[in-house]
């Protein structure tokens, strides 16, 4: 197999998948909590914030477990700081159209939701371990 050809694996079989669905569940269960709490304008910034942390991370999963291998290692790691940069960037963009296009917004809830889906990545290495669907 040529090193730049990545290596094709079902997303929900990525080994950071569980991480990435448990953030998943933290952004929906976060804002439903919130608009039920606070109202329908600081629900939709829940939801707002939990997409911009989750997004990112969506990507950079995608662009960083492509190659699998010893022989592809040059490749992993560009795809890691490509996954990273891109990561960033997305994470900057998307707060730039949320806070410029989402009007009314509620910053409390979307920085809120943000910190507390990234949270989630504290614990992978625990959620990593735990396997949800097995093969």
């Amino acid at each position: 197999m040529d090193v730049r050809t990545p290596k094709r694996m079902p997303f929900h079989r990525l080994p950071v998948f569980p991480v990435l669905a448990v953030q998943a569940v933290v952004l929906l269960l976060l804002s439903a909590v919130i608009w039920q709490w606070q109202g329908r304008i600081a629900g939709y910034s829940a939801l707002c914030g939990g997409l911009i942390a989750w997004l990112p991370n969506v990507y950079f999963a995608h662009k960083a477990f492509r190659f699998s291998g010893a022989r592809a290692a040059q490749a992993i790691v560009r795809s890691f700081y490509a996954g990273e940069a891109g990561k960033l960037i997305l994470t900057a963009v998307l707060f730039a159209l949320t806070f410029a296009g989402v009007k009314p917004l509620e910053p409390l809830a979307v920085f809120g939701v943000f910190f507390l889906t990234q949270l989630v990545n504290w614990f992978a290495p625990l959620l990593m371990k735990i396997r949800f669907l097995r093969p």
